[in-house]
């Protein structure tokens, strides 16, 4: 087994480097005939092509974190600043959060780069349907992760850039011609999305077990179930109304029938290095110490030489070289006022965000704060943060949940209530912190999205939250105004432009 993936990522490298002086817009590197003689006449071959799509999958663990959230109101220097408060400059991520991105600072560039996995993905289609070498189940396990990580890259894609490339075929040689294509329009996209998601759900059928091998780090029906419930709520909000929130409800509760997922007790140890798999993981992207690390992570935690300068005051502390060796670049600081947005009493607080403070006298001031969520593990005397990426979890599909219920006139209480719970654990008191009896439960949808706001920072989703529940929810919570509502979409950078001539400019920016 391990000589196939070898020998699989070796045939790919191969290939990637023959090409390496081809470049193309999306990124599609052609994959070469050479290897067919040889390739595909196995099934462990097989499983070993599909290892290297989930390697890819978290090689775009950066671009999944920084479309999903670093646009909304979560991360960013505090008002009166150009910098982190450690001195560090964000060096241009910043464009992402004051809403200044354009064709020459797109913040993600080539599309994410997420066509090279979507074509990984054809292939793996294209040739499971032709091969006679697996068996039926096995067929269809591979189409089921296919088609749905297909529809989850292409809803990235929708959510985005909106008119997108729709390829659904392997490309297998280098054909000048064919590299260049014209964007679909968004109801195109977004039949694409749902038909995979239908073909994914058709050839799991019945099938909700998770891997036995690799476990929650494989796509599975559970996977699909909660992506389908994302976009139909996604167009629920957009005239699909109570006919597409119904199926997406449906979808939530067909998990919940079908699995044991539940809430991990302590909130710390959903994202343990110790804990991986746990009960509350639907879908994650993969980590391990000397394989794989947190890739995006660095930008988010600051320099173990730079925070020494600074307090804990909730131990209270100097912070030493020792403890808090974190290593990182601190581009992306966590608002101090996201931090404040939390109850004192909420776990959450202080186990997803680390407060640094500057001392005078005996009082305390705080000075910034940073993504505290994924603290990785010690290795050899330096932090390794090997902490799995979430991509679903069940406290998402219980707020997902919790949102369908609201759209249909039914009770969310149930749903909120067991986040609420979790996140408060013995300071939670139902007359007073339980839905409905907060301030923001007047508004149920004010409530669900703060909920989800202080559930799940660092994990790409606030951004996406905010769209999906309508425009106006983006000018009230971000920088972004009516008069700029093209910039709900982000601009296609100048070198795919220029790399494929029938792409044009998202709508609204200046055109190339």
């Amino acid at each position: 087994m391990k000589k196939n993936i070898k020998n699989i990522l070796c045939f790919i490298g191969l290939t990637a480097m023959l090409l390496a002086g081809c470049k193309n817009s999306l990124d599609l590197k052609p994959i070469s005939s050479l290897g067919d003689a040889s390739y595909w006449q196995s099934a462990d071959q097989f499983d070993a092509f599909a290892y290297g799509i989930y390697n890819r999958f978290r090689s775009h663990n950066t671009n999944f974190q920084y479309l999903g959230e670093l646009r909304s109101d979560v991360f960013g220097t505090d008002p009166g600043s150009t910098s982190a408060f450690t001195g560090e400059a964000t060096q241009g991520v910043e464009k992402m959060w004051l809403q200044t991105i354009d064709i020459d600072n797109s913040g993600v560039s080539d599309f994410g780069q997420f066509y090279s996995n979507i074509n990984q993905i054809n292939l793996l289609i294209n040739k499971v349907n032709a091969t006679s070498i697996l068996s039926d189940a096995k067929k269809s396990e591979f189409l089921g992760m296919a088609y749905g990580l297909r529809a989850f890259y292409y809803f990235q894609l929708y959510r985005t850039w909106g008119k997108v490339i729709i390829q659904t075929e392997p490309i297998f040689s280098i054909d000048i011609e064919t590299l260049a294509k014209a964007a679909s329009d968004l109801p195109a996209v977004m039949t694409l999305i749902k038909a995979d998601i239908d073909l994914s759900n058709t050839n799991y059928g019945t099938n909700y077990a998770f891997s036995t091998k690799d476990k929650k780090g494989v796509w599975s029906k559970s996977a699909t179930q909660m992506l389908k419930a994302e976009v139909y709520l996604w167009t629920a909000h957009r005239g699909g109304g109570t006919a597409d929130a119904t199926i997406a409800k449906t979808a939530l509760t067909d998990i919940q029938l079908n699995t044991s997922l539940s809430l991990v007790s302590n909130f710390a140890n959903v994202f343990s290095t110790t804990n991986k798999d746990n009960s509350e993981i639907i879908f994650a992207s993969k980590n391990k110490i000397d394989e794989a690390t947190l890739s995006f992570i660095g930008n988010y935690v600051p320099q173990t030489g730079l925070i020494v300068n600074f307090y804990d005051a909730a131990v209270p502390r100097k912070f030493d070289v020792v403890t808090d060796n974190y290593g990182g670049l601190l581009r992306i600081p966590t608002k101090i006022a996201t931090y404040e947005k939390f109850n004192d009493s909420d776990s959450r607080k202080n186990l997803t965000i680390q407060a640094a403070y500057s001392k005078s006298g005996a009082n305390y001031i705080i000075a910034g704060a940073f993504l505290k969520k994924y603290v990785g593990e010690q290795s050899a005397g330096s932090r390794a943060y090997t902490n799995d990426f979430p991509i679903y979890r069940y406290a998402d599909l219980l707020l997902l949940l919790a949102e369908a219920k609201v759209m249909l006139s039914q009770d969310p209480s149930t749903e909120i209530n067991l986040v609420r719970a979790r996140a408060y654990g013995s300071n939670y008191n139902a007359l007073t912190l339980g839905y409905p009896t907060q301030a923001i439960d007047v508004n149920p949808n004010e409530a669900i999205l703060k909920e989800r706001f202080l559930e799940f920072i660092g994990e790409g989703k606030r951004w996406y939250d905010l769209r999906r529940m309508g425009d106006s929810y983006v000018y009230a919570n971000t920088s972004l105004t009516t008069a700029t509502s093209y910039k709900l979409f982000w601009p296609i950078d100048r070198a795919t432009l220029t790399n494929n001539r029938l792409l044009k400019q998202t709508d609204g920016y200046p055109p190339f």
